[in-house]
């Protein structure tokens, strides 16, 4: 389910994030979310070193250049996203998870 929120950004990241929506045809809300998806797997592994994530930045990277360079359909894009969005859940689920789990030992 989605929610809606009002995010304050500055010019430069308004910029950045209107050209994404430029460079991969899609709304600026899928943006900001997918940026979100994809910092939460890039931090999760670095703060959680145990982890095993099913996609790595590399390989996101190789993706996210595959539809710069239009070897990726809409299609396909929207696959990856999709993968991005599940494998993102699971890293926050798997990082709450753990900092429940460690507050309760300190009480």
């Amino acid at each position: 389910m989605l929610k809606r929120y009002q995010v304050l950004l500055p010019d430069w990241l308004e910029d950045y994030h209107k050209f994404l929506v430029d460079s991969y045809d899609l709304s600026f809300s899928e943006v900001l979310r997918i940026s979100l998806c994809i910092e939460v797997l890039t931090m999760v592994p670095l703060l959680c070193p145990e982890y095993k994530q099913g996609i790595t930045a590399e390989e996101i990277s190789k993706l996210v250049k595959r539809k710069l360079e239009e070897k990726m359909d809409q299609d396909e894009l929207y696959r990856f996203m999709s993968k991005i969005y599940f494998e993102a859940r699971k890293a926050v689920e798997y990082r709450l998870a753990k900092e429940k789990k460690q507050k309760k030992k300190l009480r």
